[in-house]
């Protein structure tokens, strides 16, 4: 009996690193957790049950849980839905570009000319005072701008630049742009402006010291360096602009059909599988541009 005993192997004893490597696991498992079951219920399950109700047997006033592709196959082979998908895509394309044209000079601006840390902060908030505001307000708002006889036309017939109210201002595609790039150009503005804050200023002064002009420090230090800002930037409008539907409703008159206003459409038609194709096409569409951005840069590592 003795023997046996003593001839059972015993478990070894973990080392203090391999204790504290447990531990360690078991935190970071225990604080995960909680934003682990939140992403499940109220991101993963919800997309799932999207898809789900996509294949649903959608009729004129009703909808059962019958599944069916014909919702898919409906929205395929409309010409409205397809144009609807190529609408968000352009929309979405003439934006980002816009929101990086107007932003970048801004950012540039504030995080590179500007050193004091309290005129900096000054700056960023005056570019965050407009969403003080209603988001409906600051869309309505674009209203009495771009009208027959809003501002801008009163401006340039006073001037004698035209001699009639220009009517494409208002109500059609270029007021959506407009409106959508005054309102999501912040979120390219913040992005931007920290990482060339995060620029060390001894690394530009000593590119002059050896002779490089303005435009060789941008393209070769400055442009690579905000690069992950302008990527950051370019995710959070491309999100908000791709989802988009209040904007287009109010400045287009309902011209301009994005995704967005196809879902409330159907929505408010009680066609809920024709909604949720959109909401799946619209997700997926979302998910390859913010890997498509993820590719190019790296964020993990330049952040």
């Amino acid at each position: 009996m003795t023997s046996v005993l003593t001839d059972t192997p015993r478990p070894a004893a973990q080392s203090p690193s391999e204790l504290r490597e447990t531990r360690d696991r078991r935190r970071a498992l225990a604080l995960l957790t909680p934003g682990l079951l939140w992403m499940f219920f109220f991101m993963v399950l919800p997309m799932c049950m999207v898809v789900y109700v996509s294949f649903w047997t959608q009729t004129t006033f009703s909808v059962n849980s019958t599944l069916t592709t014909a919702s898919w196959e409906r929205f395929m082979s409309s010409p409205t839905y397809l144009g609807a998908i190529w609408t968000t895509l352009r929309i979405w394309a003439i934006v980002l570009l816009a929101t990086l044209v107007v932003g970048y000079p801004v950012a540039l601006f504030i995080g590179l000319f500007v050193r004091n840390k309290t005129l900096q902060t000054a700056l960023l908030v005056a570019c965050v005072i407009p969403f003080w505001t209603s988001f409906l307000i600051r869309v309505i708002a674009w209203r009495p701008m771009l009208g027959t006889e809003g501002a801008i036309n009163t401006i340039l017939m006073n001037l004698g630049i035209i001699h009639e109210p220009l009517t494409f201002l208002l109500f059609s595609e270029f007021s959506v742009l407009v409106g959508m790039t005054q309102i999501y150009c912040v979120f390219m503005v913040g992005p931007i402006t920290f990482m060339l804050g995060r620029i060390d200023a001894s690394v530009i002064e000593a590119a002059r010291d050896l002779g490089a002009s303005f435009g060789t420090i941008f393209r070769r230090i400055i442009l690579p360096l905000s690069l992950p800002g302008v990527m950051v930037g370019g995710i959070f409008v491309s999100v908000m602009v791709l989802g988009e539907f209040a904007t287009a409703a109010s400045l287009s008159g309902r011209k301009v059909n994005l995704l967005g206003n196809i879902i409330v459409s159907q929505v408010g038609s009680l066609k809920w599988a024709f909604a949720a194709v959109a909401g799946v096409v619209l997700t997926l569409i979302i998910t390859a541009v913010i890997a498509l951005a993820l590719r190019i840069v790296d964020l993990r590592k330049e952040m």
